[in-house]
């Protein structure tokens, strides 16, 4: 192994680094229960957005372009992801009534199947991990605020 450098440009000093190491092992740690679902990290998350969507019911823009904003994903990214979960029958897309230029999009009652098998998946995740919940709600409340003081959460 090499000697470490501790200087500016180390990478053991680098956040994005921490950032990006941290995001791929969580990432790999969701595999087992992606695996289960049929489904990648980045439909994972879509589906979080439209079961948040789902038991808030029709008061909520569930446009293409709200999605977007919501996960800080462009369309270019959001519409190959909703046409595969599309075809797998777990999303719904249509036109808006008043606007076509404006798609809409639900979730289907075979991607409301998946949401209680995440929801357990993530809960036993808490029971036998060396991580506490309170570790992992401070760390996420720090997260946000980097975010925030980045500018990309607006």
């Amino acid at each position: 192994m090499l000697p470490c450098n501790d200087g500016p440009l180390a990478l053991n000093r680098q956040l994005c680094f921490a950032l990006y190491a941290a995001s791929r092992a969580m990432t790999r740690a969701y595999q087992p229960m992606l695996q289960d679902l049929g489904i990648t990290y980045p439909q994972y998350l879509v589906l979080l957005v439209l079961w948040e969507w789902d038991e808030l019911g029709e008061e909520v823009d569930t446009s293409v372009g709200a999605l977007g904003q919501r996960l800080m994903l462009d369309s270019g990214t959001l519409t190959p992801l909703l046409k595969r979960l599309e075809q797998r029958g777990l999303v719904s897309r249509k036109r808006a009534p008043r606007d076509e230029r404006v798609t809409l999009v639900a979730v289907t009652e075979a991607g409301r199947a998946l949401q209680p098998r995440a929801q357990a998946w993530v809960e036993g995740q808490f029971e036998s991990s060396a991580v506490s919940r309170e570790e992992v709600d401070q760390l996420r409340r720090q997260l946000w605020q980097l975010l925030e003081k980045l500018g990309a959460a607006g």
